[in-house]
């Protein structure tokens, strides 16, 4: 985990079509193509904004036809002293044990605040690639004396010099990279230093956007570095002590690239929607995961079924496995410690076999282990305008998908560094860019398609799709331009595209070409612990949840404050239902929490309903009540689910001799809406409730299968603007549409339900994991949802590896 700065920049987005003809780019070409504005007044739309609001405001946001793309949302920043508790309850969705939840498409997400909208076009860069002047290196220039052919990259860190282990390789330059934060006096063995003052004076266009902190200031460093003979580049961390002390012998630093040489394991294409792989698995540790995997997909944990292979020559890009603390998430590291003060130090498989990845599947790659050939040079570039824990991140998979277009692929080697855990790791908070992004994105670069004609006109297309998309600002945008032209100017000669795999049949793979390779599973930790027999049980448990309840939609109406609350519930549920979509009278666009008024819940359901038009069901709950998943495993997800059997949940109202005036309001706007039902619904009513009573259900939960989604939405339209109350419009709309004899007699019958509970009970005393749900639960803060999660354990034990 390299210690990143503040986050710069914005992230806007702009909803357009990125393949629509452009308009005339605002941009210069010539010698200062590029160059960012001087002043916050040549910022237009979404980015002056930014600049305005400041960091605090800088999450971005997908466009509003597809919102419905991803689950997972950051919360605001908590206090300190709430931190790690916060950690401990988003690791319900990313402990690999418990993350079975898959995108499909079909997780609601918000990305950017709703005043980062701009109705403008964004101007598409325009670039005269000809007319760009070349940069060579100059006497006067920094280090002019420096040339080679191999570097490594890190940045100027302010650690103690005990800390910074790295060393150097014969054979191999080292450069240093300062920042703002590195101290005047900075040394390191055998390194040479690009001082703030020497990176402004190297002439690079891209050096002016580069923040005044952070990994992104190694920017520089890389084209110095090309400028100056580089044919490989290792992107280092000072923490890092190389195994053996050289580089070399770790990673395939001289390819062949001649047809019938070596061939390397390569993971299999035979499944296309299996995009993103864990690599830790191959290595020995299925529990643990890198940072930047989506956490819905830490869950993965099995070994490979088969490999293939792949001719050895197109590892321009190649990520090094790391013993000691690997590139973990601030998830993993905070919810794995048994104290704060113990270190971990994982061992990877060191005789693994070293594994590619084929194109159309991705896997996490950082900026501290990482080593590219001239060929990937132009991945090098770190994004500017997302949080520095992020900017690797959406590196590594815009290369991958970039690195495609070129026939190269990425490669994952066993350990080739070693890193001591300083117990410093950073927020969680500081990761919330990667966490909310990451699933959206690497669905999006799979699609993405482009008829450029060269490789930067290419990445240039990308990087717009890109910033329409939210992924990253318009500061990005401006700063890629400015990039790929320093590139030229440096003489780097940019790759021929090679024919795209992707999107295209592949070939079957026969038995002859399936490679077999049976992971190591080496010492691992859960909470301090190792790893127990039960595990694979639990996971067959989880997966028997996830393909019963995988293409549900769950709808959780909050009561209790959202900001508190509204992540924890997600989480939960999110590892087991397709989607999970917040309500509350609190709308909140930070944690994609939308508005809806109790009173009226139903009304909104319609609006869910079109979002996800595939999903096979939608249940809805109140966070009041408490659903054990696991006891529905035999209800029929094609019939509707209400409490009609739970006495203390449903019951008559007469409207004869009632003295209640509210309840004789509800009876007169029911009977106006029933006339006004369509025939056979008003018959269905009529014939299951009669003429002198309406039905009241609490309707705390209640399920509609996909059938019924539209008769169900038809009938709210015909309700209107009536001011019926859920608890009498849901009962109402069931009875309209089926006959009780046919609800679902398996669900939603066996409750604990006390409606007057009282107030020296706990909800420990109630609870029992043997019922579909229990009623009443008051999760009101993060303490109080691990209270609910030690006595929900009792279903689902994994739950209790996380308090």
């Amino acid at each position: 985990m390299e210690e990143r700065g503040p986050q710069f920049g914005p992230n806007p987005h702009w909803g357009t079509d990125a393949h629509r003809p452009r308009r005339p780019s605002a941009l210069a070409s010539g010698p200062h193509a590029g160059r960012p504005p001087t002043s916050q007044s040549h910022l237009t739309g979404c980015a002056a904004a930014a600049v305005a609001l400041g960091p605090a405001a800088l999450t971005p946001r997908p466009p509003a036809h597809r919102q419905a793309t991803n689950a997972q949302m950051p919360p605001h920043a908590s206090p300190a002293s709430r931190r790690v508790v916060y950690v401990l309850l988003a690791a319900l969705a990313s402990a690999p044990f418990l993350l079975l939840l898959l995108y499909g498409g079909g997780s609601p997400s918000a990305l950017c605040p709703a005043y980062f909208r701009v109705p403008r076009r964004l101007p598409y860069p325009s670039v005269l690639w000809s007319r760009v002047p070349p940069l060579p290196a100059l006497p006067t220039s920094p280090h002019p004396d420096l040339h080679a052919s191999r570097w490594i990259v890190f940045s100027a860190t302010p650690h103690a010099p005990r800390h910074r282990r790295l060393r150097g390789v014969p054979g191999w330059q080292l450069l240093a990279v300062a920042d703002e934060a590195t101290p005047a006096d900075w040394s390191h063995p055998g390194a040479a230093l690009l001082t703030l003052a020497d990176q402004a004076r190297l002439g690079f266009r891209s050096v002016a956007f580069l923040p005044a902190r952070g990994p992104a200031r190694k920017v520089a460093a890389y084209l110095f570095a090309v400028q100056r003979g580089a044919r490989v580049i290792y992107d280092a961390d000072s923490r890092n002590t190389v195994l053996g002390g050289d580089v070399t012998r770790h990673f395939d630093v001289d390819l062949d690239q001649r047809q019938g040489g070596a061939v390397l394991l390569q993971y299999s294409h035979a499944d296309p929607n299996r995009t993103v792989v864990n690599p830790f698995v191959h290595f020995g540790q299925p529990s643990v995961w890198p940072r930047g995997l989506p956490l819905e997909k830490a869950g993965e944990v099995g070994a490979e079924e088969f490999y293939t292979q792949v001719f050895s020559g197109g590892q321009f890009i190649q990520q090094g496995m790391c013993d000691g603390l690997p590139d973990v998430d601030a998830v993993f590291y905070f919810t794995r410690k048994s104290s704060e003060m113990e270190e971990f130090d994982f061992r990877f498989d060191a005789d693994a076999p070293k594994v590619a990845l084929p194109q159309g599947m991705m896997a996490p790659v950082n900026s501290v282990n990482t080593l590219f050939h001239s060929a990937a040079f132009w991945g090098l570039a770190l994004p500017v305008s997302v949080s520095p824990m992020a900017s690797d991140v959406l590196r590594g998979y815009w290369a991958q998908r970039m690195l495609w277009e070129v026939g190269g692929y990425l490669v994952v080697y066993p350990p080739t560094v070693h890193r001591v855990d300083n117990v410093h790791a950073h927020p969680f908070d500081d990761e919330k860019d990667i966490h909310v992004n990451v699933g959206r994105l690497v669905k999006f670069l799979m699609e993405w398609r482009s008829s450029k004609r060269t490789l930067f006109e290419r990445i240039l297309d990308l990087s717009y799709a890109m910033t329409e998309e939210g992924f990253w600002g318009e500061k990005d945008l401006h700063f890629m331009a400015a990039w790929l032209q320093d590139m030229v100017a440096v003489g780097y000669r940019q790759p021929r595209l090679m024919s795209l795999e992707i999107g295209r049949p592949r070939a079957t793979i026969g038995h002859g070409d399936r490679k077999e390779f049976a992971p190591k599973k080496l010492r691992s930790v859960h909470l301090g612990v190792e790893e127990i027999g039960e595990v694979s049980t639990e996971i067959g448990n989880l997966i028997k949840w996830r393909k019963h309840f995988g293409d549900i939609v769950l709808i959780v109406h909050c009561t209790e404050p959202v900001d508190r609350t509204a992540l924890e519930w997600r989480l939960l549920y999110g590892r087991i239902f397709r989607a999970v979509v917040i309500l509350s009278e609190q709308s909140n666009s930070d944690l994609a929490v939308e508005f809806s008024n109790l009173a009226q819940a139903y009304k909104y359901l319609p609006k869910v309903f079109d979002r996800f038009g595939g999903a096979q069901g939608f249940l809805f709950l109140q966070d009041l009540m408490v659903l054990n998943y696991w006891n529905l495993l035999n209800a029929d997800k094609a019939k509707l689910w209400i409490t009609n059997q739970v006495k203390e949940s449903w019951r008559d109202v007469p409207l004869h001799g009632s003295n209640i005036e509210w309840s004789v309001n509800q009876g007169d706007m029911i009977k106006k809406a029933v006339r006004n039902f369509p025939s056979h619904h008003e018959a269905n009513y009529r014939r299951n409730v009669g003429e002198d009573k309406i039905i009241h259900c609490s309707s705390e939960i209640f399920y509609i299968p996909q059938q019924h989604t539209r008769e169900f939405s038809d009938l709210v339209k015909v309700i209107g603007s009536l001011d019926i109350h859920h608890s009498f419009a849901v009962p109402l709309l069931f009875l309209a549409m089926d006959s009780p004899s046919n609800f679902e007699p398996k669900a939603l019958t066996k409750l604990v339900y006390r409606a007057d509970l009282p107030s020296n009970t706990t909800f420990s005393t109630i609870y029992t994991a043997e019922a579909h749900a229990v009623y009443p639960v008051k999760v009101q803060y993060e303490m109080d949802f691990v209270k609910l999660i030690r006595v929900m354990a009792s279903g689902d034990p994994f739950l209790m590896e996380l308090v």
